[in-house]
């Protein structure tokens, strides 16, 4: 698993029981959606939620509503040398605030690159083939 991606408070033994997921590539204006679960690690990508703000809540809620995950998982972008910049701190916000308004296990993953193979792969929703493309990267980090 990627650094970072393991929430502090879950045990390797609570991370296994895990099985259904729900990736967020956040923007924005945009934030692209993908589920999957652990035993294709496979992910497939969901239409993006187009609203920014408060408004984005709502729609969140209604997607984790509608595909009940065991976990959210939350691509936080760098800079191609590692560095942080401002995006990453506002994905990051974006997961903590996931985590206390859902009250579910949010991964963080490392999303350099995830639009631009999203983009070169001529998808129709680039956020949400990019949420996708996050999704597979974590599930195939797990044990």
């Amino acid at each position: 698993m990627a650094d970072g991606a393991q929430p502090i408070h879950l045990t390797n033994d609570a991370v296994a029981r895990l099985s259904s997921f729900l990736a967020f590539d956040f923007g924005l204006k945009r934030t692209g959606v993908a589920t999957g679960n652990r035993i294709t690690r496979s992910a497939t990508p969901q239409r993006s939620i187009h609203a920014a703000g408060d408004a984005r809540w709502s729609l969140v809620a209604e997607r984790i509503a509608e595909w009940q995950p065991d976990a959210l998982v939350v691509g936080v972008p760098f800079h191609p040398d590692g560095a942080a910049h401002e995006n990453t701190h506002r994905a990051r916000r974006f997961a903590r605030q996931l985590r206390g308004r859902f009250g579910l296990p949010v991964f963080e993953v490392d999303e350099r690159y995830s639009t631009t193979a999203a983009l070169e792969s001529g998808a129709s929703d680039p956020d949400a083939a990019a949420a996708a493309i996050i999704l597979e990267q974590f599930l195939n980090g797990l044990p």
